[in-house]
């Protein structure tokens, strides 16, 4: 990390992803996706301007924190290989600690144990589906303060108004939007609960 603090104009990728609080891995594909611009030098190793991380930062604004203890986020889908998925991208940000549940009911105990900051509610699960969920979560007054951030494979205009009416706060559909998910974890002012 001395050398991330030296001032020198270029970074190696494991000093940009320290600066930018993410793993390597999250680096490499925001490099191979266009999104931070990266130099390769000769003996094919990338490097990335100073200048460069930083305007990259500055436009994205990573995750600022308005508490000590970081943003609870709770994925809630039966679908395990997403589930693995969205726990690998946001466990790779800085300050985001995140649980699972597979079905309705271990979401329900998991919101009052886990106490999240969102939801990430699939809509479609045996049992208790995410419309239920949502509508106890929002109706109970220990918990409506909580953000649902609903997700499906399902995007019917129907099934887009039911889960809006019932309190979430968007509908994004599957295969999920990676760059819009991260940002809608990013609210303006982050109120936490009381």
């Amino acid at each position: 990390m001395a050398n991330v603090a030296s001032g020198k104009p270029y970074l190696t990728p494991n000093e940009a992803a320290a600066l930018l609080m993410v793993a390597p891995a999250t680096l490499r594909v925001w490099a191979d996706k266009g999104l931070l611009k990266a130099h390769t030098t000769a003996g094919g190793h990338r490097r990335f301007l100073r200048e460069d991380v930083d305007s990259f930062q500055r436009a994205r604004d990573p995750f600022i924190r308005h508490s000590d203890d970081g943003l609870r986020v709770l994925v809630v889908d039966d679908d395990a290989s997403l589930t693995r998925y969205l726990i690998a991208l946001l466990n790779d940000i800085a300050g985001i600690h995140t649980s699972t549940a597979g079905d309705g009911f271990s979401a329900g105990h998991l919101v009052h144990t886990f106490r999240p900051d969102v939801v990430l509610l699939d809509l479609m699960m045996g049992g208790l589906d995410g419309f239920q969920v949502c509508r106890q979560i929002k109706s109970d007054p220990a918990t409506r303060h909580i953000r649902i951030i609903a997700i499906t494979g399902y995007p019917s205009v129907e099934n887009i108004e039911r889960i809006l009416a019932a309190g979430a706060e968007i509908c994004l559909p599957k295969p999920l939007d990676e760059e819009k998910l991260l940002a809608l974890l990013k609210p303006p002012r982050w109120e936490r609960r009381p």
